[in-house]
């Protein structure tokens, strides 16, 4: 069953994100000294003694100003509200009633949906009081003092919003897979992400750093749901001041950190760059399954050859991850967008699959039958004794060998690359952990080594 829809409503810096943050219970959505941080809608989940529900975050609501991306923000506030069972409305108490709220409480009015009045930064209890007072005046009934930062008086209007939120009962089993699109500015992630939901879910425009928080959203195809982490586009490090994007590209590198698949979108007119190369370094460290979405196909000059040439260059320059699947798309048309999360589905399998011992070993024996270890100048070989899986997501092998030195970097890639042939991992990196039997016996001999009583 869906969590009914609590949405955050208000002008510019006035502490939405600060009192969603407080709601949800962490430090998700981007907090920052400078109006417009926010633009998109975010939603996370929060409760309330019996009651859970989502919170969406929207950003600064400003009438009469078509500048820039305001339009377009409340078009999302709009899209938010439309889904909530109810809204909060938050106005700033040490500002005071300006005309802007005004306008916003003027359009409320006009929707057919419950408001809560919430007078955030009344840090004192008895200023509060006096403070919130004057928005009375905005005829949304009680305004609640409240401190964002601190959580006081947030318990009140809590008490008062789950009046209007309804019970849920059935709990859903949490089966999605995370998907997170990672890439370069103006790549095109936010539009792939509205080409997945089939609307407008992410604010597009050709202004590059347009997307700053990381945008959840859940889409389901086939009976399986899938939770898309649009992310902001991430630059070159000597490029980036301290500041919104700063945190921004943190969120979009604990996105990677966080989901099963990474889509990384690459821009077809620019191929790939270096700062692709070091996003797919980041991808691979982090241990994530990934899929390379060429986008903007259908802007390139083709023949019959282009596409296959295009994906020996892109395997060329991310050679590092030839076992991801490249997929060329476009954003904008829809082509072969859906193709995307047919192949996610297959990573993010091979991401959590777990293959036994005695078949890692056939493998291993028919390997080392073929090509047999390397030999050292003394005349000393390799040996495999054995291996195992012992973790996923990646899949992480060890192997037990008499002593790791003597496999060279081409047997080790070797291996891994009769462990794929063999067993598939398509999509995902795997780990293998060389283990020597020398260094075993050191650390069982040591005098220093703990005794299990």
């Amino acid at each position: 069953m869906k969590l009914p829809i609590v949405a955050i409503i208000g002008r510019p810096n006035v502490g939405k994100s600060t009192f969603a943050n407080r709601l949800a219970g962490d430090q998700t959505a981007i907090v920052y000294d400078e109006p417009g941080i926010t633009r998109d809608r975010t939603y996370r989940p929060a409760f309330w003694c019996d009651r859970e529900f989502l919170i969406v975050d929207t950003g600064g609501l400003v009438f009469n100003d078509d500048t820039e991306f305001l339009p377009l923000i409340r078009q999302q506030a709009l899209t938010a509200l439309s889904e909530a069972c109810a809204a909060i409305f938050v106005v700033d108490g040490q500002s005071g009633l300006t005309i802007a709220d005004q306008e916003i409480a003027e359009w409320l009015r006009q929707q057919p949906k419950p408001v809560l009045l919430a007078v955030n930064k009344c840090e004192s209890p008895d200023q509060g009081i006096i403070q919130a007072a004057e928005f009375w005046e905005l005829g949304l009934g009680e305004p609640y003092p409240i401190s964002a930062i601190h959580g006081s008086g947030t318990g009140d209007l809590l008490d008062q919003l789950i009046n209007h939120i309804p019970h849920v009962t059935e709990v859903e089993e949490d089966t999605e897979i995370k998907v997170a699109i990672i890439g370069r500015p103006n790549v095109g992630k936010s539009s792939l992400l509205n080409a997945f939901v089939g609307e407008e879910r992410a604010i597009v425009s050709p202004i590059s750093g347009t997307t700053r928080d990381a945008i959840d959203t859940v889409v389901y195809r086939d009976g399986q749901n899938y939770r898309l982490i649009d992310t902001a586009g991430i630059r070159k490090k000597k490029h980036i001041e301290y500041g919104a994007e700063f945190f921004s590209i943190n969120r979009a590198f604990k996105a990677i950190r966080r989901c099963d698949v990474a889509l990384l979108v690459i821009d077809a007119l620019d191929g790939v760059t270096d700062q692709d190369q070091k996003l797919a370094g980041r991808i691979v460290e982090e241990g994530r399954a990934c899929i390379i979405v060429v986008n903007k196909w259908d802007a390139v000059e083709k023949d019959s050859y282009t596409i296959y040439d295009y994906e020996k260059d892109v395997q060329s320059r991310l050679n590092f991850t030839e076992w991801a699947d490249v997929v060329f798309v476009s954003a904008e048309t829809g082509q072969r967008v859906e193709k995307i999360l047919e192949l996610v589905s297959t990573a993010a399998a091979s991401h959590k699959r777990r293959v036994s011992t005695s078949v890692i070993n056939e493998v291993l024996e028919d390997a080392v039958s073929w090509h047999s270890p390397p030999t050292s100048r003394s005349g000393r070989q390799g040996r495999i004794y054995y291996g195992t899986q012992v973790s996923t997501q990646p899949p992480t092998i060890a192997l037990f060998v008499n002593d790791a030195k003597r496999f060279n970097d081409n047997y080790r890639r070797y291996i891994e690359r009769q462990f794929r042939e063999q067993l598939g991992f398509k999509g995902t990196p795997i780990k293998l952990l060389w283990r020597s039997k020398k260094v075993r016996e050191m650390e069982l001999s040591s005098p220093n080594r703990a005794t299990r009583v």
